[in-house]
């Protein structure tokens, strides 16, 4: 029975899997489809979801998804989605594009934030200001500052997809799409091509909204614990004031290629000139959409099987053929109606692309007529319905997850609920799979389709310096084509802009905004039931959890024992424990033994600096997860990893030192920011120098030289290799962390004691870490056409000492000033700043920037903004958003995680109260304080930029600036 008159009840079933009701309701007036999925999840979701085909290059569906949430009827202000994130509690809140959808998905654990969060997102997306001033922020303008100025282009979006359009990897992905799908809409740039993005007229963006903002082309996911009814209710609120029509948005199929076809492009970058290693080369296909669930999950399970893990046999061949420097693609992806799959290499010589295509289908062709082997099958499977039951989503909530698993099917009009459920699909393909199932797939899909793409691209090095001039010369022929007249009009413009940018929100308005009070705000923070102790030899954390019948486990080795020379080499040593094999398996036979028997084994390592001061907590860290009967065979893969890894392996070292240069490489662009923020902090305190050491711009120039190294002098690197481990593993410096129930640590402890205490036992002192920190005035040089800048110091070496309520002046900060002048009025897709109060470094940052000197001028003046004080109400949002930070929801193993982290970094629940205690009373005082520390910051901070080289050698010339340029990319 229906819930509410206006929505016909379509299907209404239990899907035991995900533990929901599932019912599916179309709105009777307008068509509008809802999935309301009845749970106990506390995290509530909501998403609504467009058809939005893109007929262009234009980015029109990427352009729209910023300007909708700009102002809207009922809450017409500038940036209502930033007042959501100064003032809510909001677990995700954010929009996205896809290339053929467009998705608006918010979440809260709070019940009123949820309302909120969902009543702000249907107006924005039904009612929308839209006005020209908005296209032009969001999408594309010429701003021309006065008549002797070059006219430029500006636009958040313009230069958001300038920094896509720079990373290499973006480049072969988008080259794949538009090639593999060059009769559908999957030919065009959803997100939008720069060079296109100026065609784009604002009556095409409001006839796009006009057409596809319907409630007849909706999909809309409730999931959570709130109210079934209210949702429809919340929904015809809405629909209601539509009527029906139908909007065709279908999208169209790709025809089927007779044969294989190549395609060749070039992106902006470098040569080595010692050897070609800039090159990637994919091989492609597309997939006819999966019948079902078990078709879906067999294209999932096939694709690990085959590049899912080092040991898989493609990901094997290809890092091991020595053509590469890392693989690409990895499986199937159903993202789009008509899914595709790839597999390929990066950092290749050019030369060799038709080696490597040859590769993948002679290894593809080799496993039809061998098969995969029982253990490799067994290890799979176990992996995937792990992974299933556990419904870990990590950061994102579960009920976004269901959404989006749901709309693959859904969009085109399928089968919502089928896909949530895997009980009867999985069992199924258990039972095909020692029969050539999988085998015969690989034929099917791959061996004997025709619609075969090999793609590949290279470096060029002129082509930034070609795609730079190309767009002066267009800008360069509008301006001549504009009278003086014209040319007024455009300053005019220009200084509109930025007007209607200053502008402050009317009071009135911003109040009409929905948020919560203080009074609802929990006073008491959260705790995780610990219990400390000793377990054979070693220092013990224990959580009694609810975990579904998992143990999680997470042993921690102090990093302090090691000098401070051995820290570069701990990523790939902790790769190599689980890499290499031992000394009675290989690494596939051990790696298929980690599948079989848990649920992942994994290694990482956390630095922070510990909160008296009095260092860095710096661990390396060997976790696990499994099922209770499975704990004992976990143990002794951990035991087998740790002491008898074949830390000797010189070609799997070698394999993976290239991958993770290659990986690194490929992240220097789209992670700009952190990098930025990683390598000021690096002249900061012992904390930030370590971290540049393990994940920062030296650790990039470590893995180049370390490489290198390899194959000159290998004794030398496996002695190192070794040293690390006989001195790191050591029970005496470990700490246990177990995550479970008391009936489950019951069952396990006597087995995890006896395992402790095989292991090797040494008193050791913590080595010297002191280093000479010398701030950087760096600017790093990349191949590309933006900027990542940062500005920072350390508060505390300034004379600082600020409270925890500066986290709630920053929020202000960020959602404010830093949003206006650096993405809004400046053009970059981000701004922000970051403050740890432990360490006292506080950093600015923008990503994907056109400016520089522009924006350090900006940082200089946030001191000035914060002094022009607060109004109550932004100050009681700001309140709430970083509680809601506090208290965001986390995943069992998380919590208890988090709960050791704490401990090891001397953050305890007495000081946690007193952090919270700080925040919900922020006052005036405390941005005084902040605007006190930025001032020092503006005449004492260092900067380092990322970005082009010419942005970079002019900035040095406009200001004679200090940074010392150096080569990235």
């Amino acid at each position: 029975m229906t819930l509410h008159p206006a929505f016909e009840l379509v299907r209404d079933e239990k899907i035991n899997e995900i533990n929901s009701q599932a019912q599916l309701y179309r709105h009777r007036k307008t068509g509008a489809e809802v999935l309301s999925l009845v749970n106990d999840d506390e995290n509530k979701v909501f998403g609504i979801t467009f058809k939005t085909p893109p007929e262009d290059s234009t980015g029109i569906a990427h352009i729209l998804e910023h300007s909708v949430l700009c102002g809207s009827r009922k809450y017409p202000v500038k940036k209502p989605f930033v007042e959501l994130l100064k003032g809510s509690m909001h677990t995700f809140l954010n929009a996205m594009t896809f290339p053929d959808k467009t998705a608006y998905p918010v979440a809260s654990a709070n019940l009123k934030d949820f309302y909120n969060l969902v009543d702000v997102y249907l107006d924005a997306v039904f009612f929308p200001l839209l006005t020209e001033d908005t296209f032009a922020q969001e999408g594309w303008h010429y701003e021309l500052e006065n008549l002797d100025a070059p006219l430029v282009y500006k636009g958040v979006v313009f230069n958001e997809m300038k920094g896509v359009y720079s990373n290499p990897d973006s480049v072969m992905q988008t080259l794949v799409q538009r090639s593999l799908y060059p009769d559908t809409i999957y030919g065009n740039s959803s997100g939008g091509d720069p060079k296109d993005i100026p065609a784009l007229s604002y009556e095409q963006f409001r006839a796009f909204h006009t057409k596809y903002y319907h409630p007849s082309n909706a999909r809309v996911v409730f999931a959570g614990d709130d109210d079934a009814a209210k949702r429809l209710e919340i929904l015809d609120n809405v629909f209601s004031q539509f009527e029906a029509a139908p909007v065709d948005a279908d999208i169209k199929l790709q025809p089927r290629w007779n044969a294989p076809r190549q395609i060749k492009g070039t992106y902006a970058g470098t040569i080595d000139a010692e050897k070609r290693r800039d090159g990637m080369v994919s091989v492609n296909w597309m997939i006819d959409p999966p019948s079902g669930r078990e078709e879906t999950l067999s294209h999932g399970l096939l694709s690990y099987l085959l590049a899912g893990n080092s040991a898989a046999p493609l990901r094997k061949k290809l890092t091991e053929s020595g053509l590469g420097e890392g693989m690409i693609g990895g499986g199937i992806s159903t993202w789009l109606r008509q899914p595709s799959a790839g597999f390929g290499l990066k950092g290749i010589d050019p030369a060799d692309a038709e080696k490597v295509e040859k590769l993948v289908l002679d290894t593809l062709a080799e496993l039809v007529e061998t098969g995969f082997s029982p253990e490799q099958r067994e290890a799979a499977i176990n992996t995937f319905e792990f992974h299933l039951r556990e419904q870990n989503t990590g950061s994102q909530p579960r009920g976004m997850s269901y959404m989006f698993t749901a709309l693959g099917s859904w969009l085109h009009g399928g089968d919502p609920l089928g896909p949530l459920s895997f009980e009867t699909a999985l069992a199924a393909l258990k039972e095909k799979a020692g029969q050539g199932h999988f085998e015969a797939e690989i034929r099917r899909l791959f061996l004997e389709n025709t619609h075969r793409l090999t793609t590949g691209i290279e470096a060029d090095p002129e082509q930034g310096a070609r795609d730079t001039k190309a767009e002066a010369d267009k800008l360069a022929a509008v301006r001549a084509g504009m009278d003086d007249a014209a040319l007024k009009d455009a300053i005019v413009q220009t200084e509109r802009l930025k007007a209607l940018q200053e502008e402050v929100d009317k009071p009135e308005d911003l109040a009409k905004i929905p948020t919560l009070t203080l009074a609802d705000l929990d006073r008491e923070i959260r705790t995780v039931p610990t219990e400390e102790g000793d377990i054979g030899g070693a220092r013990l954390m224990y959580h009694d959890l609810p975990t579904l019948g998992i143990v999680y486990l997470d042993l921690g080795f102090d990093l302090h024992v090691l000098d401070k020379e051995l820290l570069p080499y701990l990523p790939l040593f902790g790769r190599a424990l689980l890499q290499t094999g031992t000394s009675k398996e290989d690494f596939v036979s051990l790696t298929q033994r980690i599948g079989r028997s848990t649920g992942g084994i994994a290694q990482h390592r956390s630095l922070a600096t510990k909160l008296d001061g009095s260092g860095t907590a710096a661990w390396f860290f060997l976790s696990g997860k499994a099922v209770p009967a499975k704990v004992g065979e976990m143990l002794d893969i951990m035991g087998d990893v740790l002491l008898d890894a074949r830390l000797d392996n010189r070609e799997r070292f070698r394999q993976m030192a290239l991958e993770e240069k290659a990986g690194f490489e490929a992240r220097v662009i789209p992670s700009g920011n952190s990098l930025v923020d990683t390598r000021l902090k690096s002249g900061l305190t012992e904390a930030g120098w370590i971290a540049e050491q393990l994940g920062g711009i030296s650790y990039l120039e470590f893995l180049r030289s370390l490489v290198k190294q390899i194959d000159s002098d290998w004794a030398s690197v496996e002695a190192t290799l070794r040293q690390i481990r006989d001195i790191l593993v050591n029970k005496k410096r470990m700490v246990v962390n177990v995550t479970a129930d008391d009936a489950l640590w019951t069952e396990i402890r006597p087995g995890l004691e006896a395992f402790v205490s095989g292991l090797p036992a040494a008193d050791r002192a913590d080595v010297d870490w002191s280093v000479s920190l010398h701030p950087h005035w760096e600017g790093l040089t990349i191949p590309g056409q933006v900027n990542y800048v940062g500005k920072g110091a350390n508060l505390k070496a300034l004379g600082h000492d600020l409270s925890a309520a500066s986290s709630v002046v920053l929020r202000y900060l960020n959602t404010t000033y830093m949003w206006d002048k650096v993405r809004v009025q400046g053009g970059a897709y981000g701004g922000s700043s970051r403050f740890d109060l432990s360490s006292g470094n506080f950093a600015f940052l923008s990503y994907r920037d056109p400016n520089l000197l522009r924006t350090l001028d900006v940082y200089d003046g946030a001191a000035k903004a914060l002094r022009a004080g607060i109004g109550d109400t932004d100050l009681t949002r700001s309140v709430i958003g970083v509680v809601g930070d506090l208290d965001r929801p986390e995943f069992v193993d998380s919590k208890g995680y988090s709960a050791m982290w704490r401990i090891l970094t001397g953050t305890t629940d007495a000081i946690r109260q007193q952090r919270r205690n700080e925040i919900l009373n922020t006052s005036r005082a405390d941005f005084a304080a902040l605007a006190d520390a930025l001032e020092a910051v503006a005449a004492e901070g260092h900067v380092v930029v990322l970005g082009g080289e010419a942005a970079i050698v002019a900035a040095n010339d406009q200001r004679q600036s200090k940074l010392k340029i150096s080569k990235v990319l």
